[in-house]
């Protein structure tokens, strides 16, 4: 069964980007935060009853990965959000669902990591930051703009993390 929070980040993808898209920064803020929070509820519900399985962690990541992936691209469409970073961000999205891929095929499968449920936080934190754009800023860039690139260093960093520690993915065996 699909859990109810991943069903409604899957949902709230296209919802959160038409927001964006129409200029509705705080409905849009709105609905991409409750979803977001579906990730933590989902996650610590499904620990605490011990009802995860292999497809539940694949499709909790794959909406995520939606949600983050689908907001950024609607932010670099009305130039909230650099195209490079969205590029950084996606890019290691796209170079995990690989790197799971050739780790599932070993018989294996990828436990998220500590640094890899922060990377969710940052980006999550980073991306409502980016909708609401708060009027602060520092070193010459928007608060949010410094979020979004904290939030691309830490996402890259855990991808790179993820490879080290799974690069025997890639031998020959």
């Amino acid at each position: 069964m699909l859990a109810a929070g991943t069903g409604l980040r899957i949902l709230a993808s296209p919802a959160v980007m038409a927001l964006v898209l129409a200029g509705s920064d705080t409905a849009a803020a709105i609905v991409f935060v409750i979803a977001a929070l579906t990730d933590w509820f989902d996650g610590r519900l499904a620990r605490r009853w011990g009802v995860t399985t292999r497809l539940g962690a694949f499709l909790d990541t794959t909406a995520d990965k939606l949600l983050v992936s689908g907001v950024l691209v609607a932010l670099v469409a009305v130039d909230r959000a650099s195209p490079w970073l969205a590029m950084a961000i996606i890019g290691r999205e796209l170079t995990l669902l690989g790197l799971r891929a050739a780790v599932a095929l070993q018989g294996s499968h990828i436990e998220p990591s500590m640094l890899g449920k922060w990377k969710a936080t940052v980006q999550f934190l980073a991306l409502g930051l980016v909708m609401l754009r708060p009027d602060v800023s520092f070193g010459g860039a928007l608060l949010d703009q410094w979020a979004l690139a904290v939030a691309a260093i830490v996402t890259v960093w855990s991808g790179i993390d993820y490879l080290l520690r799974f690069s025997s993915a890639f031998s020959r065996t």
